[in-house]
């Protein structure tokens, strides 16, 4: 018992024939194997694009200069903050 024989897997291929008809499930799969290509497509697309244009980044941009940007999270850092803008404003 569980296992299902030959003739249950017979019986399941006919019922879904007769349902759905020989034409609609080729033409399903052939809209799966479709969209599988095109997938597949794209995802090599993604690479190729990813190795021609290697990511440029300029450091002085992505580095913060705003030291009162967290200075509300730590003391120590409002106190580094006010003493940065006294040099800045000396400068």
């Amino acid at each position: 018992m569980g296992s299902l024989s030959i003739w249950h897997w017979l019986v399941v291929v006919v019922v879904v024939l007769l349902l759905f008809g020989r034409g609609k499930i080729s033409e399903l799969m052939g809209d799966m194997a479709q969209g599988i290509k095109a997938f597949k497509k794209g995802m090599a697309d993604e690479t190729t694009e990813a190795k021609a244009e290697p990511a440029k980044v300029d450091p002085l941009k992505t580095i913060d200069h705003q030291p009162t940007a967290t200075a509300g999270a730590n003391p120590a850092m409002k106190a580094r903050a006010e003493t940065e803008k006294r040099v800045e404003g000396t400068l």
